[in-house]
């Protein structure tokens, strides 16, 4: 009896996953609730378990294949002494071997006949009638009489089929120059390596070029003076981690103050549908997390009642998830708005892409040391600085308040008191 295993349903938005790796090969037993195949689908990999024990008999896809819901992907058997016992039981049954033997015969009978006209045909095929004087001109051309063109109704080649033929070849082929240059061309593509991007990059690549087609998106910059942050930061981190376990990093500050200038620009916190405008009163917020797979960006869920030690440490859980690819859908769907930071890489400006449905993102960068002036009397001094973009969709956000939402984030990072009343 066989079992079918069958991609079970995944998510209300996913349908269809890729086979990413088997966990299991033709002939491997296989218990109850053992994972059998490893998919990987836009958004997360899982593992399907089988609902059965027994032998996988059949691996119907191959890594890299795009299977549907419900789709069968591989079969399962009997285990080994069942198997066993069924083929005694068939090799004890005189009526079934000399069936066997009669079909064997016939089948043995058919090839040999197949192979004879074959062969007969391919012989046929090679001979070529031409004069002794032809295949002379050929063998001092160098030139195969089966390439030769022949105008002669009956088949013969004649000579002036093969002056035709050579001087035809002589004006099509190459020079030494086109010859180097095919050589080197034929060098290079040795070193050229191919590589199917994995569904996940397929999916990155899809979304972003979505949001670049389904939205009016601009970009807006500013500059934040760190100066604060990292006075409060060496001051109190060492309490802060012995005191939460957790240490005091950037992303909780940013995340506050996205927060802060949010609840004053709730436009920045919506999404568009259809003819509507959708104003979210919650505050979900992405952090865009990079992995070996590429981009994800998992949420943390009501980011505005979570305290700074409360952010930094459910960044800190979604992070070490995405590292292990043990993220759940759960994890990565929704949010509202979503924050970036190239800085990690040493990025120092850039413009980033928005992650629809959201209509905002903010983009933080590397903090660099650079002269600038801090008061009326143009002094002068070197301060930690920060580049921040902002990306919106311009359909429901005016430059005005994109202007004004990106300077509240600026006021709030340069004043951590007013960061952390209004937190």
């Amino acid at each position: 009896m066989m079992i079918e295993i069958k991609v079970p349903e995944l998510a209300e938005s996913l349908t269809e996953g890729t086979i990413a790796t088997w966990l299991k090969q033709v002939g491997d037993s296989v218990q109850k609730g053992e994972p059998i195949v490893e998919l990987e689908t836009d958004k997360i990999n899982v593992e399907i378990n089988s609902e059965e024990s027994g032998v996988i008999k059949q691996l119907l896809f191959s890594p890299g294949d795009t299977v549907q819901v419900g789709q069968v992907i591989a079969t399962l058997g009997e285990n080994e002494s069942q198997s066993k016992a069924t083929d005694q039981e068939a090799s004890q049954d005189p009526t079934t071997s000399k069936i066997e033997e009669q079909i064997q015969e016939k089948v043995e009978i058919v090839q040999s006949k197949d192979e004879s006209e074959n062969e007969k045909d391919k012989t046929l095929k090679n001979i070529i009638i031409a004069s002794p004087a032809a295949r002379k001109k050929a063998r001092e051309l160098d030139i195969d009489l089966s390439d030769v063109p022949y105008k002669d109704p009956l088949g013969r080649v004649r000579v002036e089929d093969i002056e035709a033929y050579s001087q035809k070849k002589q004006q099509v082929e190459p020079s030494n120059g086109s010859q180097i240059n095919k050589v080197n061309v034929s060098e290079k593509e040795e070193r050229i390596e191919r590589v199917k991007m994995s569904r996940r990059r397929q999916t990155i690549a899809t979304r972003l070029l979505e949001a670049q087609h389904n939205a009016a998106m601009l970009t807006t910059f500013n500059e934040v003076d760190m100066t604060a942050i990292l006075d409060v930061r060496n001051r109190r981190k060492e309490s802060f981690n012995k005191k939460h376990g957790v240490k005091l990093g950037f992303m909780s500050f940013f995340t506050k103050a996205v927060i802060g200038a949010l609840k004053e620009f709730p436009f920045v916190n919506a999404e568009i549908q259809g003819d509507e405008i959708l104003i979210k009163k919650f505050y979900d917020i992405g952090i865009a997390v990079s992995t070996d797979d590429g981009l994800v960006v998992p949420v943390v869920r009501d980011a505005d009642r979570l305290s700074f030690a409360g952010i930094e440490k459910e960044i800190g859980i979604l992070s070490e998830k995405a590292r292990i690819k043990t993220l759940g859908l759960k994890d990565l769907q929704g949010g509202t708005f979503t924050i970036t930071n190239g800085g990690t890489f040493g990025s120092l400006y850039s413009t980033p892409i928005l992650n629809a449905p959201q209509v905002g993102i903010l983009g933080m960068h590397k903090i660099q040391r650079r002269p600038v002036v801090i008061d009326e009397e143009d002094t002068v001094e070197v301060r930690p600085m920060m580049y921040v973009a902002l990306s919106y969709d311009h359909r429901i956000i005016d430059g005005k308040d994109a202007v004004q939402f990106l300077v509240k984030v600026k006021e709030l990072l340069e004043s951590p008191e007013d960061l952390l009343l209004e937190g």
